[in-house]
């Protein structure tokens, strides 16, 4: 199935009577492998369709980038935007991009490793679509920091600009960023965005 630009995320509102339990959502999430489904605390679904090509292409490059430098960096394992985290308010989220120590991931249970990891995990990435609003995914940011993620990055390639927010703290707008770092959370990790400003392919 193919789409020539992004299409906006779908919000299900889920009355409290019927509100799905853990096991039954991953079992609708892998019933409908071609979107991506999140659940929010309050227990209504967010369907995201398959992406645009410019926003899948750069997605890819951000995972390959992590992904390589996680190998390298050896201290935990890097994961694409089909993994999805059940946080410690409840609910169920798919990041872009994102990363996890070895020595946390160690103590989930083979079933456990197996479904959505019940964990939030040490660094996020959010790539805005151009449907996606602004402060939707700031609110998610500021949700990812809430429920322990370390260290989160939200890019928005149409402004070129990227909020970090640590565990603790305000969030800080980056204009423009050429790259990323941070040597406390990725020490070695240098993310390139040359390719996620450009216009097209």
């Amino acid at each position: 199935m193919g789409y020539t630009q992004d299409l906006p995320r779908v919000d299900l509102h889920v009355p409290p009577s019927i509100r799905l339990d853990d096991d039954l959502f991953f079992a609708l999430c892998q019933a409908n492998r071609d979107c991506r489904i999140e659940r929010t605390a309050e227990g209504d679904i967010q369907i995201m369709p398959p992406t645009g090509g410019l926003t899948g292409k750069r997605n890819c490059d951000l995972i390959v980038d992590v992904g390589l430098w996680a190998r390298q960096d050896g201290r935990g394992l890097a994961f694409d935007s089909s993994t999805g985290y059940t946080l410690p308010n409840g609910a169920v989220r798919s990041p872009d991009c994102s990363w996890v120590l070895r020595e946390r991931l160690a103590r989930l249970t083979a079933q456990e490793q197996q479904k959505f990891l019940p964990l939030a995990p040490d660094f996020v990435i959010e790539l805005a679509s151009p449907t996606d609003e602004r402060a939707d995914l700031i609110a998610k940011m500021r949700e990812y920091q809430s429920n322990g993620v370390r260290l989160g990055w939200l890019i928005l390639p149409v402004q070129r600009q990227v909020y970090s927010y640590l565990e603790r703290g305000p969030g800080q707008r980056l204009d423009h960023p050429d790259t990323l770092t941070n040597e406390a959370i990725l020490p070695g990790l240098t993310l390139s965005l040359s390719g996620i400003w450009a216009a097209g392919f």
